[in-house]
């Protein structure tokens, strides 16, 4: 177990000094909405990061989003967000 401290504590001494768990990501920070285009622009943030980083086409594919429901609230187009790129998962399938 001393060993195993002594490693980590060369690897990164800053998580041993604050005492963090690798529970959180190091750059989280809180963040208070401010007003309704904050919130606007985190909702957005929100629905459009599986697309931005290629797990689906369009933020309504994305199963553990929220979208759908702000779809049928009005808030958004069942279409925004949509792109035409290859998926993530489409490159490792290899569909076309």
């Amino acid at each position: 177990m001393l060993r195993l401290s002594v490693t980590l504590t060369r690897a990164n001494p800053t998580i041993l000094l604050k005492k963090e768990k690798h529970i959180w990501q190091r750059r989280f920070w809180e963040h208070r909405i401010r007003n309704e285009k904050d919130f606007n622009i985190h909702m957005d943030y929100i629905h459009y990061n599986p697309v931005k980083h290629g797990l689906v086409h369009s933020p309504k594919e994305w199963q553990y989003s929220s979208f759908v429901s702000y779809v049928n609230k009005g808030f958004y187009d069942i279409n925004w967000g949509i792109t035409i790129e290859d998926t993530y998962f489409d490159k490792i399938i290899n569909v076309e």
